[in-house]
């Protein structure tokens, strides 16, 4: 998922002290009498506008208004940051994030973690374009390197932790750009302005493998695996109602991977599970925020 800029963090930090299908799960009986809400209001922080919302998330917010017996209001919000404080402010109960905005949203929100989606193989690793002569991380030493959109879990945070892994400084050992595009960064290697770019293995494969270009690159790190996708729903909900949406959701995982799969942006869930959102799996993200200065945000 791609992620925003930490100016609007602090204003929302300021903001925010002022405002808010297995068997092996335990599930709860589709009898209980625990009552759920009549509506809720969903988004995701990576559509652009009303119509990608609805085309990637259609089916999906069919099968789950069926999953939940709950009619479904998709609502667009123009970035995550629009999202978290529709949180507190009670305008959204229902919210799927990337890992580091999950983290910032439970910091600033106390948003509830429903349900994480697995991403399988979902990792960032770093690469040099060939003719550059780069064949290890200790050879950035000095140099500038690209990274993606800030505090993209996939394209900055993951990069952050190979950086760190490998003993090198983000602040002082290396000259760090932040340029979006992946198409950008791969013409700034070609180029020569960088001589390493981050990316998230599905981007490189994407951009790089599936276009038959990968001969003219190589990778030379690679993350630990990173933490999934995740729903959180808002805190406002009684523990109860929480639990009946979880089991429900977890109930009636097949039919709402394959609903998802439907959209266009979500080959990524192509082998993906939901299983209950831990906390803790989390902090790997917000160990790398502490390391580059940026634990006021949690």
């Amino acid at each position: 998922m791609q992620r925003r800029n930490f100016i609007y963090y602090s204003l929302l930090f300021a903001a925010g002290c002022t405002a808010a299908s297995s068997n092996k799960y335990n599930v709860i009986s589709s009898k209980s009498s625990v009552s759920l809400p009549k509506n809720l209001r969903f988004t995701s922080t990576d559509e652009k506008n009303i119509e990608e919302l609805q085309s990637n998330f259609g089916a999906f917010k069919t099968a789950i208004e069926q999953v939940l017996e709950t009619k479904i209001e998709m609502v667009l919000v123009q970035n995550y940051i629009a999202a978290v404080t529709a949180l507190q402010l009670g305008q959204l109960d229902l919210v799927l994030l990337g890992p580091s905005e999950y983290v910032i949203s439970r910091a600033r929100t106390q948003a509830v973690p429903l349900t994480a989606i697995t991403r399988p193989n979902y990792y960032s690793l770093f690469a040099v374009y060939t003719k550059s002569g780069i064949k290890s991380l200790a050879q950035l030493k000095g140099k500038k390197i690209a990274l993606g959109n800030l505090g993209a879990a996939g394209s900055y945070i993951g990069p952050m932790k190979i950086l760190i892994d490998a003993g090198l400084n983000p602040k002082t050992d290396v000259e760090i750009v932040l340029i979006k595009e992946e198409q950008k960064r791969i013409l700034a290697l070609k180029k020569g302005e960088i001589y390493a770019s981050a990316f998230s293995n599905n981007t490189y494969d994407r951009e790089v493998i599936q276009k038959k270009a990968d001969s003219e690159f190589l990778v030379i790190a690679k993350s630990p695996p990173l933490p999934n996708d995740v729903f959180v729903l808002s805190s406002k909900f009684e523990p109860a109602v929480v639990e009946l949406v979880r089991s429900r959701i977890l109930q009636n995982q097949d039919k709402l991977i394959q609903a998802l799969l439907v959209g266009r942006k979500h080959k990524k869930y192509n082998q993906s599970q939901f299983i209950p959102a831990n906390d803790a799996d989390y902090n790997m993200i917000r160990e790398v925020y502490q390391a580059i200065g940026q634990g006021q945000f949690l």
